[in-house]
């Protein structure tokens, strides 16, 4: 077992905050920017080294740890709720600046969707039905969340989507929903859906332009393959 040493006991230059300070953050591992959320970490390990046990059981992978929550991270020696809500926290308002950086007025492509509802839905870990609503030039009036559910779908009534449709006098809508298994793929639900709600959009005058499904690593969207003009 190595001896344990304290963090105000390293090198200047070894020091997360001090070295954020001097070097810039971009120079510090995950483990240290993690490290500087905790604050401390305990009688036999630092700050950092508590990072690293974070960190190591979500493989090392910030998407992963994103999709943590305070039961799991408390599951850690040394992490108590606290310091669970405080990197919870961190990682939401990381989501929300990514979000506002690609934020836009307009839907021109499935990029557009995705930039919006990708950092909205990306990490969670059950699956979420959203639209969003736009007028005649494509102008975003609002998002909408139908309904969110399990691990591996959730339901999406038509009679609900068309409804918060017409009472915002939406001229088309954008159909989204994740899979937090990270599959990219639709399943046939999700098409057969998809039929429906073009062919129920076309008689209420309300254009259905794409379905977007969102995962951790991407997403899918029905419009650029080809699937969009497909009836039941």
């Amino acid at each position: 077992m190595t001896d344990y040493i304290s963090i105000k006991n390293w090198a200047e230059d070894d020091k997360p905050r001090e070295k954020l300070a001097s070097n810039g953050r971009e120079t510090l591992s995950n483990a240290e920017l993690l490290g500087i959320l905790l604050g401390n970490g305990t009688r036999s390990k630092s700050a950092v080294d508590l990072a690293r046990d974070i960190l190591n059981i979500a493989n090392n992978d910030i998407n992963t740890l994103a999709k943590l929550g305070i039961k799991e991270l408390c599951s850690i020696s040394g992490i108590g709720p606290a310091k669970a809500i405080t990197i919870i926290a961190a990682i939401e308002l990381g989501g929300r600046r990514k979000k506002a950086e690609v934020s836009t007025e307009f839907i021109r492509s499935s990029a557009d969707a995705y930039n919006f509802f990708g950092p909205m839905l990306q990490d969670k870990t059950y699956e979420e039905f959203w639209i969003l609503l736009l007028r005649r030039n494509n102008k975003i009036i609002k998002p909408y969340r139908i309904s969110d559910g399990g691990i591996s779908q959730t339901v999406a009534d038509p009679k609900r989507i068309f409804k918060a449709a017409l009472d915002s006098n939406a001229s088309s809508v954008v159909l989204c929903h994740n899979h937090p298994s990270g599959n990219l793929n639709p399943s046939k639900a999700d098409e057969a859906l998809t039929k429906k709600l073009i062919a129920a959009g076309r008689h209420l005058d309300i254009d259905v332009i794409d379905h977007i499904i969102v995962t951790d690593g991407g997403y899918y969207s029905f419009a650029d393959e080809g699937q969009m003009t497909q009836t039941s």
